[in-house]
């Protein structure tokens, strides 16, 4: 590929969320910040929700490893589970165990009994569950019956939500209302902004072992944010493919042509042809 090329150690521009490439935006910033406020706070639950490759995967990840080894945490990547084996994986999750065979009424005994025991150790609980859109309505209701365990004092477990819009939508859903009146912090990512753009392609460069001059031209950047509305996964796509068309070219700048057939390869990116040569 184009490593060599431009003096890379490895790809700067992969899709899969990789906390080493991790860029400080103003909407990662102050989408964890929420987090880390709300979790302090006590809150049950918490709901971050925002468009496909936003980096809501990446969030959750930074977030549980900003977390000191003070909490007890547990993650559910793939929550499209009945209730009763929502449970299970939960506990599994918690490493507790329980009883496979169990209704659930007692499978929320046998949790409360743990999360209890967590308490008294003085070590709050954290479920993070990854694409929250996909969840059954009656899965919905089964970690509202979760976030009933409590003491006198304080919730014995705290539930993050990451999810899709659509995630709202189903939250709309009458059946849940208990549970939406129980979301006291969310947060809605949004993309990049074009004055992060910039920063972001050259950040991810960096970590890569890039250390020439400026790769990207102005032109360019503004084509990829124009593209890509600033959403980063999309702009990986778009930035991977440049860097192998001027590659193949043997160049070792990336201008806006090289964008032009990124983006007309890309069908989360094309545009108008009106938009793809407007002055930039």
């Amino acid at each position: 590929m184009y490593l060599a090329h431009f003096g890379l150690t490895e790809s700067p521009f992969g899709i899969t969320p990789d906390t080493q490439f991790t860029f400080p935006g103003n909407a990662h910033q102050e989408a964890l910040n929420t987090l880390l406020m709300a979790v302090k706070s006590g809150e049950g639950f918490i709901k971050i929700t925002g468009e496909v490759g936003t980096g809501k995967t990446l969030l959750c990840r930074r977030f549980l490893s900003a977390l000191s080894n003070d909490y007890v945490t547990a993650y559910l990547p793939n929550p499209y589970l009945a209730p009763r084996v929502l449970l299970i994986a939960v506990a599994e999750e918690l490493g507790v165990t329980i009883d496979h065979n169990h209704h659930h009424l007692y499978l929320l005994k046998d949790l409360n009994e743990a999360l209890l025991a967590y308490a008294r150790k003085g070590k709050p609980v954290i479920l993070c569950i990854d694409e929250a859109q996909a969840m059954p309505i009656e899965s919905l209701e089964a970690l509202r019956l979760l976030s009933n365990l409590e003491t006198e004092k304080r919730k014995l477990i705290h539930l993050v939500l990451f999810g899709q819009p659509e995630l709202d939508v189903k939250l709309a859903n009458p059946a849940v209302r208990q549970l939406r009146q129980r979301i006291a912090f969310h947060y809605r990512l949004r993309g990049l902004r074009r004055n992060e753009l910039e920063h972001y392609l050259n950040h991810r460069l960096r970590v890569a072992g890039y250390r020439g001059d400026r790769l990207f031209t102005p032109g360019a950047v503004r084509l990829i944010h124009r593209a890509s509305h600033g959403t980063p996964r999309v702009v990986n796509i778009l930035a991977h493919k440049a860097l192998l068309s001027a590659f193949g070219e043997g160049k070792q700048q990336i201008v806006a042509p090289h964008l032009r057939m990124a983006v007309r390869d890309t069908e989360e990116a094309r545009l108008a042809w009106w938009k793809m040569w407007a002055p930039l």
